[in-house]
């Protein structure tokens, strides 16, 4: 069986990574809204989820959540505690990711400009 990875696309600035996930051995399964990937990770949990990090400044997120992930994170916590999360951040919103660590264990953060041999490591050592 092969090991999966979901990928939320929730911008345009998300990487295209098909190809190196292809070179892990990873099947990669893509899903628009953070919603629809929560739904799935209930039923189906990945090896991996790459996401893309957005802090919320003006804070469109409800509660006590400060960025796009923080729900994906606790549904993580519940459903799939072995799931390893990928992030991928803008350079100056990196100060805010470490915190999320609090709710899960982030296997890796990546910040833009993307290095895809330290992606692919990242992979591969799990």
């Amino acid at each position: 069986m092969s090991k999966t990875i979901y990928s939320v696309i929730e911008s345009r600035t998300h990487p295209f990574l098909t190809a190196l996930y292809e070179q892990c051995g990873l099947e990669e399964l893509c899903f628009k809204s953070m919603r629809k990937a929560i739904s799935k990770i209930k039923s189906d949990p990945p090896d991996y989820i790459a996401v893309e990090f957005f802090y919320g400044y003006g804070n469109n997120y409800a509660g006590i959540n400060s960025s796009n992930i923080d729900v994906m994170l606790y549904t993580l916590q519940r459903y799939a505690k072995e799931t390893k999360v990928i992030v991928f951040v803008d350079k100056h919103e990196r100060q805010y990711v470490d915190k999320l660590n609090e709710i899960i264990p982030l296997h890796a953060v990546f910040t833009r400009p993307l290095d895809h041999e330290l992606i692919k490591k990242a992979l591969v050592e799990w």
